[in-house]
């Protein structure tokens, strides 16, 4: 359903020491992070003071709704082995960590494959990916911005992404993120992005809301503040209005910065 101003939940993307005191600083009731180093292997790590019991303990009592992004380098699409199965293992290592904390969804971008690849094997390795994986909280497949060989810039391999995992026995509980800067700076136009989208995908479980720094179609992931950067910003807010799902901003700057946006937001829907 199309949200309201007074129903919009919007929070954002936060330093992981004490996601519950900046979700406060924000005056929300929802935070992402991440869980360790979102460009390692290592697996994740729990910063908050007393560990995952005490970051979901701390986050139930404040009513504050946890989500976890999956580090930057996990690509289960890829038929490179030595890149493939790592991802696996991390993203796995990523879900169980999420599920200790309470958190809502684990978002993950949809990976890329090699030059000279077939496109088919990457959404066969993500339907195989599902399969393997013990999916304890919402997997949210986010679209992302750059790649030729990316399964997830083109509205139409998001769609075949879905459709290859539709037949997973844990296919109810993938879902898709909805990147407004993604999917500006990949050629998806956001005037019509919602009604595509949920077409291919059947649904939008958590927008990102992001200004671009860039143009239409350049291929760049970079984040600016509302109103600063070149999206269509009515098409910008009426995309949040029609997807009607809750909002994480990934935008620069310290809580200030980021209830300016909140604002800026609220005030147009």
């Amino acid at each position: 359903m199309p949200l309201t101003a007074d129903q919009l939940r919007i929070g954002a993307h936060v330093d992981q020491t004490d996601p519950v005191a900046e979700a406060q600083a924000r005056d929300s009731t929802m935070v992402q992070f991440f869980l360790g180093d979102p460009q390692g292997y290592k697996g994740p790590e729990i910063r908050y003071a007393g560990g995952a019991a005490a970051l979901k303990e701390a986050a139930e009592a404040a009513g504050v709704d946890l989500y976890v992004h999956a580090p930057y380098i996990v690509n289960v699409a890829t038929t490179n082995n030595r890149i493939r199965i790592p991802s696996r293992k991390l993203l796995q290592q990523h879900m169980d960590a999420a599920a200790e904390i309470g958190a809502k969804g684990l978002i993950v971008h949809g990976g890329h494959v090699n030059a000279k690849d077939d496109p088919e094997k990457g959404f066969d390795n993500w339907r195989k990916a599902v399969d393997a994986t013990e999916i304890k909280v919402p997997l949210l497949i986010e679209n992302t911005a750059g790649g030729d060989n990316a399964m997830a810039r083109q509205a139409e391999r998001i769609g075949r992404v879905f459709e290859a995992i539709s037949a997973c026995k844990q296919a109810d509980k993938v879902g898709f993120c909805l990147d407004t800067c993604h999917a500006h700076a990949g050629g998806i136009a956001l005037h019509t992005a919602v009604e595509r989208l949920l077409a291919l995908t059947g649904r939008i479980d958590l927008v990102h809301a992001n200004d671009s720094r860039d143009a239409f179609d350049s291929g760049a992931d970079r984040h600016t503040n509302f109103g600063e950067g070149q999206l269509d910003h009515e098409a910008f807010v009426e995309l949040v209005r029609q997807a009607g799902a809750p909002v994480i901003v990934e935008t620069p700057g310290p809580a200030e910065r980021h209830k300016a946006d909140f604002e800026w937001l609220r005030g147009r829907l």
